[in-house]
């Protein structure tokens, strides 16, 4: 078995916490507005984790295409 990525692993981690935090909410899991405001600014925060990362990694592969 390959060994995965620091970027995949980074990456899984990142969609199962948004995952997770959506299913809290979905389920009710917020006790308060206040609550259910923060839940959601986390998930925006590791949505934009992510996009950054995805923008920075074909970034990379167009860089690497231009070099050859």
């Amino acid at each position: 078995m390959a060994e995965e990525s620091l970027v995949g692993v980074y990456r899984r981690v990142l969609r199962n916490q948004m995952n997770e935090m959506a299913d809290i909410i979905s389920g009710g899991g917020a006790q308060s507005f206040e609550e259910y405001r923060k839940m959601v600014g986390v998930i925006e925060g590791l949505a934009i984790a992510e996009r950054e990362l995805l923008d920075l990694l074909e970034a990379k592969a167009r860089m690497e295409n231009e070099e050859d």
